[in-house]
């Protein structure tokens, strides 16, 4: 027989690090080629004129200007609209 009591399974001890998501640069910042504007998982938020969205869902601006932001309606594939904020760069 064992002289020490089993130890349990340690549960909650992994601690993985943020991901620094979100808005980077805010409606009217100036913003130049290639720049992150929104970091995020999924889209939450729509690439619009002057932005691209890369793999993994990160809107950059794709000219020199300012940053704004508006609200649209999008039709979704169950064919419900719903409001979502699209990023561009005038």
């Amino acid at each position: 027989m064992s002289h020490v009591k089993a130890g349990g399974t340690a549960k909650n001890v992994h601690d993985s690090p943020g991901q620094r998501l979100g808005v980077k640069l805010y409606g009217g910042q100036k913003v130049k080629v290639g720049e992150v504007i929104v970091r995020q998982v999924g889209m939450t938020k729509r690439a619009g004129d002057g932005t691209f969205l890369s793999r993994n869902y990160t809107i950059h601006a794709a000219k020199d200007g300012t940053v704004q932001f508006q609200t649209r309606k999008v039709k979704l594939f169950s064919g419900k609209s719903v409001r979502r904020t699209e990023v561009s760069v005038v």
